[in-house]
């Protein structure tokens, strides 16, 4: 788990800052991530990795600089934590300045 967490809180989520849960508490996306029982991290970490399953990467470093080199895998690894997000966890993100 700790290599889904870390990709998230390492950029690849890039202007996300954190979601809105029905109560209405905002709270920051890597903190949610991070709270996130085991078997919903692991939903969300191959759902990312579905994502990137072409890629050829050694290290996470070199995962997250992949990643924040190429606009449109920035675009498909936002949108699979937004789905994520929405659909599984019932959840509404706010987009920061």
């Amino acid at each position: 788990m700790g290599t889904t967490m870390s990709l998230c809180k390492g950029g690849a989520v890039g202007g996300l800052l954190g979601w809105w849960m029905t109560s209405g508490q905002f709270r920051p996306l890597p903190q949610i991530i991070m709270e996130l029982p085991p078997h919903q991290q692991q939903r969300l970490y191959a759902d990312i990795m579905a994502v990137l399953g072409s890629l050829n990467w050694t290290d996470l470093a070199q995962l997250t600089a992949l990643v924040m080199g190429n606009a449109t895998l920035q675009q498909q690894v936002t949108a699979a934590l937004l789905r994520y997000i929405t659909k599984e966890l019932r959840a509404e993100v706010r987009y920061g300045d």
